[in-house]
């Protein structure tokens, strides 16, 4: 319940159900209301079908933000999405993973990455919605316990916490150390190494 009128709705969209229900309730009880859908970037089936002016079909999605990655979204979910959505927009993998994780460690919130998908979406909105009273969608908590590992590493990697490299060495002693002493500072560590020595066959 919100005693101030609400300038934005920002919610997940994956099939286009939930936004444009959301969006055809508030054309009629508030129609100054904003609705502004948010898509994995590995997945923007709306976004393309709205800047194309037809349904599309996506050739190959990600599909780490399961409960919204579909390649094509539902013909009447289309239809009423073209006249009640303000506009689209797409979230790196990476950026939900980093949401989820925030939701937990702060409010205590257990989302599933599609339900992270509008609070993911602030950052990149925030020069819009300044000053604004802003409705975030948050549509489901269904987190898979086995995903945390991956939710983190994706996190990291996205946040530049962490970063993989594929370095050649030549293979003779101290190879390895003089490439650590030059490139690791005090606060830089090794998460994982692996070795994959050449034969001469």
């Amino acid at each position: 319940h919100s005693e101030e009128p609400i300038d934005y709705i920002i919610v997940p969209v994956g099939g286009g159900g939930l936004s444009s229900g959301i969006g055809s309730y508030f054309s009629v009880l508030s129609p100054s209301t904003k609705i502004i859908g948010v898509e994995p970037a590995g997945a923007p089936a709306m976004k393309e079908s709205l800047e194309k002016g037809e349904l599309i079909t996506l050739k190959k999605i990600d599909k780490f933000v399961d409960g919204a990655s579909v390649k094509r979204v539902g013909e009447y979910n289309f239809e009423i999405a073209r006249e009640v959505l303000e506009k689209v927009i797409t979230v790196p993998e990476g950026k939900v993973c980093s949401t989820i994780l925030q939701l937990y460690n702060e409010q205590a919130i257990v989302a599933e990455p599609a339900g992270a998908l509008s609070v993911a979406a602030l950052d990149f909105l925030k020069d819009e919605i300044k000053g604004k009273n802003v409705v975030c969608v948050v549509s489901g908590s269904n987190n898979d316990i086995t995903r945390t590992a991956e939710i983190k590493e994706r996190s990291m990697l996205y946040e530049g916490l962490k970063h993989y490299f594929i370095v050649d060495f030549p293979q003779r002693a101290g190879a390895l150390r003089e490439f650590l002493d030059k490139v690791l500072g005090p606060d830089d560590d090794i998460a994982h190494f692996e070795y994959s020595k050449k034969t001469s066959r």
